[in-house]
C-alpha cells in the first residue's frame, strides 16, 4: 500500500482528557489519527495492563504497577471457549481501561485515509506479565501461547471496531522488548520470535505494522507477515542502510517503511524544524537509494511519526510534535508529488 508521506502517531499521548486528546489529533492535520494510550489517567492506560485485561486469571495491581498471574491458579475454560467459537466480543476492550479508544470510535472517522489502533506485542507482553514465582509468562508453554491468542483477538477485536468506521483500518504491534532479542533478559529464539509475532497477526483483518522505538534485528521483523515495520528512524533510521537487500525483498512483497523521524522529547523539539527533519528523511532514504533501491518507491512506502509515544510530554508540548508532523508530511508531499 503507498502511504505517501502520511503521519499517523505512536502510543501515548500526555492528556488526562479523553476529549481533548482526540480533538487534538483531529484538529492537527495528519492523515491518519489513532488513538491514544493515557497514561496520566491511571495505570489501567498502561499498555501492559490494557492488553492483559482480558487475559484469565490477571491481577493487575495499580499500586505496584504489577500484571500477575498464578499459573496454578487460573480458569482457562471461559477464555478458550470465546477464542474457540471465535467470540470477538469477549475481547471487547473496556473503556476504563481504553478511554483514548472509545473516544475516537465516537467520533466521525469514515473521511480519513486510514485509522490506527495499536496492540502490544505477543512478545513484550509475555515479558511483562509474571507468574507466582516472578518468571516472565512467555516462558510457561500453555499460559505463553494464551497470551499470544489474546493479542491475536485482541487485535481483530480492535480492527473490526475501527473498520466499522473507517475502510482502512491500520493495527500496530507494539513489540519494544524486540530491543532484546538474544540477550538473557529475553531468551527466546528468532524462530520463536518469528512464529510468535505472526500467529498473533493471523487473521486480523486490517494493515498490520510492528514497532519498535529501539535498535533490534530488522531483517527478522521484516521476515514477519507485518505490512509495515516502524521504527525510531530519528535515533535508528541510518540503521536499515546496513540490510539493503532485505529492505529491497521486503518494498518488493508490498512493505512500507514507519520513519518515526519526528522526536518526542522536549530537548528534541526545541531544537527541531520542518526543514532539519526532511534533511533527516533525506538521509535516510538516500543511504538505501545509494545501495540500489528505488528512491520513489521508498517515498511511496513511506508513512511519517514521531519516534515513540508522546506520554512523557507535558501536556502542552504534544502540540509542538503534532505540527511537526504534520508540516513535515505536507513539505514531503509537495516535494515528491505525492498524493
Amino acid at each position: 500500500m503507498d502511504w505517501n508521506c502520511s503521519a499517523t502517531l505512536i502510543g501515548s499521548l500526555p492528556h488526562n482528557d479523553a476529549a481533548k486528546a482526540i480533538d487534538l489529533i483531529l484538529s492537527s492535520g495528519i492523515d491518519v489519527p489513532a488513538w491514544p494510550q493515557l497514561p496520566a489517567r491511571g495505570y489501567a492506560e498502561n499498555m501492559y495492563a490494557q492488553t492483559g485485561v482480558t487475559l484469565p486469571g490477571i491481577r493487575i495491581d495499580a499500586d505496584a504497577k504489577s500484571i500477575t498471574v498464578d499459573l496454578d491458579d487460573y480458569d482457562p475454560m471461559e477464555f478458550y471457549t470465546a477464542l474457540l467459537s471465535e467470540d470477538l466480543d469477549h475481547y471487547r476492550h473496556p473503556r476504563q481501561y481504553f478511554e483514548g479508544l472509545h473516544e475516537l470510535l465516537e467520533r466521525d472517522i469514515g473521511g480519513y485515509r486510514a485509522v490506527k489502533g495499536q496492540i502490544t506485542g505477543p512478545i513484550s507482553e509475555g515479558l511483562q506479565i509474571f507468574d507466582q514465582e516472578g518468571r516472565a509468562v512467555i516462558y510457561d508453554e500453555t499460559y505463553g501461547e494464551i497470551v499470544r491468542k489474546n493479542v491475536n483477538m485482541m487485535a481483530r477485536w480492535q480492527a473490526r471496531e475501527i473498520g466499522r468506521r473507517n475502510a482502512n483500518p491500520l493495527i500496530f504491534f507494539d513489540e519494544p522488548t524486540l530491543t532484546m532479542l538474544g540477550t538473557p533478559f529475553a531468551s527466546i529464539s528468532a524462530d520463536d520470535a518469528v512464529s510468535w509475532i505472526d500467529e498473533a497477526m493471523e487473521g486480523v483483518e486490517a494493515v498490520r505494522a510492528i514497532h519498535c522505538c529501539g535498535n533490534t534485528d530488522w531483517p527478522l521483523v521484516m521476515s514477519t507477515q507485518t505490512d509495515i515495520l516502524s521504527l525510531d528512524a530519528y535515533a535508528y533510521g541510518h540503521t536499515l542502510a546496513l540490510y539493503p537487500e532485505e529492505v529491497a525483498d521486503f518494498l518488493d512483497r508490498g512493505g512500507s517503511i514507519a520513519w518515526g523521524i519526528v522526536p518526542n522529547t522536549i530537548e528534541g523539539i526545541s531544537i527541531e524544524t520542518v526543514e532539519n527533519l526532511e534533511r533527516l528523511m533525506e538521509i535516510h532514504i538516500g543511504a538505501l537509494a545509494d545501495k540500489g533501491l528505488d528512491r520513489d518507491l521508498l517515498y511511496r512506502r513511506c508513512l511519517l511519526t514521531p519516534q515513540c509515544g508522546l506520554g512523557g510530554l507535558e501536556e502542552e508540548a504534544a502540540p509542538q510534535v503534532l505540527g511537526l508532523l504534520s508540516g513535515l508530511s505536507k513539505r514531503m508531499k509537495e516535494r515528491h508529488s505525492l498524493s
